[in-house]
C-alpha cells in the first residue's frame, strides 16, 4: 500500500476520483480500473514447507497511468502506463530477506492488466483468476513463487463500503478492499531450490487518482491473521511531527467474514523498539503493542527478521519496510496468537516515485 505522487501538478485531473456509494461486483472488480490513475494488487502470506521451514512472502503489482491513452497516437510504444512489481521473501531461519523487482510498459502486450477479471502481468510475472482461485507466478535470479490461492472469506470492504479516506478532504481517498484469508498451496524457489509449500495469504486491492495529502509524511499499515479465525487491518497516517491524522482507521473481520469498521479512537498502537537500516539510514519502529478495547484484544507484534527493508529502483525509487511479524497476546484473558505483515512508509525520505 504505497502512495505514489503524480508526475506533475494536475496530472490526476483527467482521471476519475473515488466517491462514496460504489456498487461492487466481484469477481469483476478484481480486475483493472483504468479510469483511475493508480492501482495495485498486493499479496502477502505465510508459508510452510513439507520439511517444516517457515517463510513470509510479498508479491505486489502496480499500475500507474501517466496520461489517458490517445486513440490517435500512431506509435504502439507511446508511454501511457507504467507497470512494476515487487517480490520479497522472508526466511527467518536462514536470516535472509530477499527482494526482486520488475518493470514494464503497457505496449505490445508486454505488460498489462485486464478489466473485468483478474489478470495483471509483466513479462512472465503474473496474477490471474483461475476459477475461484488466484494463481501467482514470479521468478527472477533464483527466487520465485508459483502459488494457488483460494479465498476462504468474501472481500472485506474498508471504510465506507470500500470508500477509504486517507485525510479529511474527500479527494484524498481510494477504493479499497481485502480478502483477508486465502488458503495457499504451491512452490517457493530459493536460490534454485524448489520447495512444496502451503499456508495462508492476504490480498489487498486499491485504486485511486489523487496524491497523498500534503500534510502527511507516510503511514504504518498492519494486516494480522489471528489463529481464532479473525483478521485485523489498521493504518496509521502520520504527520511530520509524529501525530496521527484522524482519518487513520481499520477493519476487524470476524471468522465468517463479517466486518466491523474501526476508527482511530477504537484502537491504540505503541511502538516498542527501533531498528535503524544500515542501507538507507532510516529509523523504523520495530515491534508494537496493539490494543482494541472494544474487543478486549491486546496483541504484541514481533518482526521475524529485523531487516525486511525493500529498496526499489526505477521507476518507483522508494525504500520502505515491509515485513512479516509474529503475533502473541490475549483476548478476554485467553491467549491469542497469529501472524501478520506490517508496512512502514515515509521513514526513508520522500514518499513515492516520479514517472
Amino acid at each position: 500500500m504505497i502512495i505514489l505522487t503524480p508526475a506533475a501538478a494536475g496530472a490526476e485531473e483527467a482521471f476519475q476520483k473515488p466517491t462514496p456509494g460504489r456498487v461492487w461486483q466481484f469477481p469483476a472488480d478484481h480486475g483493472s480500473h483504468p479510469a483511475f490513475k493508480t492501482e495495485w494488487w498486493y499479496w502477502v502470506g505465510h508459508l510452510r514447507s513439507k520439511e517444516g521451514e517457515s517463510f513470509g512472502y510479498q508479491l505486489t503489482f502496480f499500475r500507474v497511468a501517466l496520461r489517458q491513452p490517445n486513440p490517435q497516437a500512431r506509435s504502439a510504444w507511446r508511454l501511457n502506463t507504467v507497470y512494476f512489481a515487487h517480490l520479497a521473501v522472508s526466511d527467518p531461519a536462514g536470516g535472509r530477506f530477499l527482494f526482486r523487482e520488475k518493470a514494464g510498459r503497457a505496449a505490445l502486450g508486454l505488460s498489462g492488466a485486464a478489466a473485468g477479471h483478474l489478470r495483471v502481468w509483466i513479462d512472465d510475472w503474473q496474477a490471474e483468476q483461475v476459477g475461484e482461485a488466484m494463481h501467482l507466478q514470479a521468478r527472477n535470479e533464483g527466487l520465485g513463487l508459483d502459488l494457488t490461492l483460494t479465498p476462504l472469506k468474501p472481500p472485506a470492504l474498508h471504510g465506507e463500503g470500500g470508500f477509504s479516506r486517507k485525510a479529511a478532504q474527500a479527494s484524498a481517498a481510494s477504493y479499497y478492499y481485502s480478502i483477508s484469508r486465502l488458503d495457499t498451496k504451491g512452490q517457493l524457489t530459493l536460490n534454485g531450490r524448489t520447495l512444496e509449500v502451503s499456508g495462508a495469504s492476504w490480498m489487498d486491492h486499491e485504486f485511486f487518482s489523487g496524491a497523498m495529502a500534503h500534510e502527511l509524511v507516510g503511514w504504518d499499515w498492519f494486516a494480522l491473521q489471528l489463529d481464532d479465525g479473525r483478521e485485523v487491518m489498521l493504518y496509521l497516517l502520520r504527520h511530520p511531527d509524529g501525530s496521527l491524522d484522524p482519518a487513520s482507521s481499520g477493519t476487524l473481520v470476524d471468522p465468517v467474514g463479517q466486518t466491523r469498521p474501526l476508527k482511530l479512537a477504537d484502537f491504540q498502537v505503541k511502538a516498542t523498539g527501533v531498528w535503524k537500516s544500515p542501507h538507507s539510514g532510516a529509523a523504523y519502529p520495530a515491534g508494537w503493542q496493539i490494543a482494541i478495547p472494544g474487543e478486549s484484544l491486546d496483541l504484541t507484534l514481533t518482526p521475524t527478521l529485523a531487516d525486511q527493508e525493500v529498496r526499489a529502483g526505477a521507476p518507483a525509487k522508494v525504500s520502505y519496510w515491509e515485513g512479516q511479524v509474529q503475533v502473541q497476546g490475549r483476548q478476554e484473558g485467553r491467549p491469542s496468537s497469529g501472524r501478520g505483515y506490517v508496512e512502514l512508509t515515509g521513514y526513508a525520505g520522500a514518499m513515492g516515485g516520479r514517472f
